[in-house]
């Protein structure tokens, strides 16, 4: 290949026993200031922020020894298309008369798209040592007849996946002196160097994560990476506002019951299974409902209707799904006057609905179903200003948990056929809505107030105790719901992203996915066959309708 031996020896470089010491080597034009030229090599030192220019067009092996180049970009290498040897050390694959080239010493910083471009005769590329900390997926584009690839002792901590993509002549990896973080940006690796011919023995080792700390690179396998995850992404945005939702099922089909108080409407949101979408073909008119809460007593669908104005009242669906409904009955003349929130339960075989109202003239109510409708059956402490129930067990006992604004949240148990008061829940005043779910035999209770932080509460026998608390300021909803057999705790909020939280089976809850949402009032689970969705209720914005996806964090 016409070749010449270079050495490095005291700062001098020798050639063929020729002292090159100044820019240009006797006899060779064309080469650098601060290079040692001969026709077929050149070695460079200390430069930056770019490759070295000119150089002999010729050259078939270029050394570059503390240069400095923040990107190396498309066409760096555009002048000397003929190189088939860049970077190196000790004495060159190409013919044991090459030179010791090599690119070291330096800061590369980051390899760019088509840093080698047009070098398509290049077999081996050296860059090791210059402390680079990142590669695009391109930069290798082109080399089609690379054999071997140092990247040697930098600090890459992963590699781009389809950074090998049309590199099939490559047969030597080194990779050693990184630290790696084998995670799932490098199940990619892992599977590439168990498939590769003959597979790469100096693949590198993983510095992290604790699990695979030390571990060769080529001992994984693509099994050792947990890289599926669950995500909420954009199905559907509804042309209106909404305050509450609840679900409903009724002849095999499942929809949720939306509050309209500006459109004085409740509607029911159900699956259209020829448009693939959401819909709403049955609104209930009204004044301005605040809670549509929905139903179903044997065969009798019933859609309880809470109104700001106008009276609350119960309606009767006249047949199966898509029929219309007819009133039943006027709910709770004269002692509902501002009901702000409608719970339901089957208690000792009998169902009852509990109203919160936040009037200051009216009372919080439990009503019982005499089998034509709900009839008053206990009215609770009265306080004025009740803004949320929830019903649930306790020690295997039915138990009720009001929030009212200005006092502790007050925990009432069901005795003798009627709900006595038991005990408050410390240190929380102005909680907004509390919402339960039950987690390895224990009760938990998520608790929002809008000026203050959020918290999740268990029950500890007599009484609930804190937890975990979550920065929540401006919130109005924090609640728990299961998705695709995942459980979650989300947090509206009014100024600020909407939080998801995984609710794993140990620890707190783990941050999982912010949404951007505005003025979120409830969140309702839908699963539609094997399609998982949940619906944002907005009070001044869209209604939103999210699908549940699960990704795979290694593509």
């Amino acid at each position: 290949m016409g070749l010449v031996l270079v050495l490095l020896l005291g700062g001098v470089a020798w050639a063929g026993g020729v002292a090159l010491t100044g820019g240009v080597a006797s006899g060779v034009p064309g080469c650098s200031p601060g290079c040692e030229c001969d026709a077929d090599s050149a070695l460079c030192r200390t430069g930056g922020p770019a490759a070295p220019r000119p150089l002999p067009p010729r050259l078939a092996a270029l050394s570059l020894i503390g240069w400095r180049v923040p990107v190396l970009s498309e066409g760096a290498f555009a002048d000397t298309p003929d190189l088939q040897l860049l970077g190196g050390r000790g004495v060159s694959p190409l013919s044991p008369h090459c030179p010791p080239s090599l690119i070291t010493g330096g800061r590369l910083g980051t390899i760019g798209d088509g840093a080698f471009a047009g070098l398509v005769l290049l077999e081996y590329l050296f860059l090791e040592d210059n402390d680079i900390g990142s590669i695009v997926p391109s930069a290798l584009r082109g080399l089609r007849g690379l054999r071997h690839l140092s990247l040697a002792n930098n600090r890459l901590e992963t590699l781009p996946r389809g950074l090998f993509q049309g590199l099939e002549t490559l047969t030597q990896l080194d990779l050693r002196g990184n630290p790696f973080v084998c995670d799932c940006r490098l199940r990619w690796l892992v599977t590439w160097l168990g498939g590769a011919a003959p597979p790469p023995s100096e693949a590198g080792r993983c510095r992290g994560p604790p699990q695979h700390q030390g571990t060769p690179l080529a001992q994984l396998q693509p099994r050792d990476f947990q890289c599926m995850a669950s995500e909420l992404r954009p199905f559907q945005s509804l042309p209106f506002s909404s305050l509450a939702a609840e679900p409903f099922g009724q002849g095999g089909q499942v929809g949720v019951a939306l509050a309209q108080p500006f459109a004085g409407a409740c509607a029911l949101l159900e699956w259209d299974q020829l448009g693939g979408r959401f819909r709403a073909p049955t609104v209930v008119n009204g004044s301005s409902p605040v809670a549509c809460h929905p139903l179903q007593l044997g065969g009798t669908f019933l859609l309880v209707v809470a109104q700001l104005a106008g009276g609350s009242s119960v309606w009767r669906r006249a047949g199966g799904p898509g029929s219309p409904f007819v009133l039943l009955q006027t709910l709770g003349t004269g002692r509902l006057r501002r009901p702000h929130a409608v719970a339901s339960a089957r208690l000792g075989g009998q169902w009852y609905l509990g109203v919160a109202d936040s009037s200051k003239g009216g009372t919080s109510t439990v009503f019982r179903w005499g089998g034509r409708g709900f009839y008053p059956h206990q009215a609770l402490r009265p306080w004025h200003r009740d803004t949320h129930l929830e019903f649930l067990e306790l020690g295997g006992r039915p138990a009720m948990v009001v929030c009212s604004g200005g006092r502790r949240p007050l925990v009432y148990r069901w005795s003798g056929g009627s709900f006595a008061p038991h005990t408050d829940i410390p240190h929380v005043p102005d909680v907004y809505a509390a919402k339960h779910f039950r987690l390895r035999g224990h009760v938990f209770l998520c608790l929002t107030r809008f000026l203050g932080d959020a918290k999740v509460m268990r029950w500890e026998g007599s009484m609930f105790r804190e937890v975990q608390q979550v920065p929540a300021r401006g919130s109005m909803v924090f609640q728990p719901l299961t998705l695709a057999n995942q459980r979650y705790v989300i947090l509206g909020n009014d100024f600020a992203p909407t939080r998801l939280f995984r609710l794993g089976e140990r620890g707190p809850l783990e941050a999982a996915q912010e949404l951007l949402l505005p003025t979120p009032r409830a969140f309702v689970p839908v699963t539609v066959g094997h399609r998982h969705f949940l619906v944002a209720a907005s009070f001044r914005g869209a209604t939103q309708i999210y699908r549940h996806v699960t990704v795979d964090l290694g593509d």
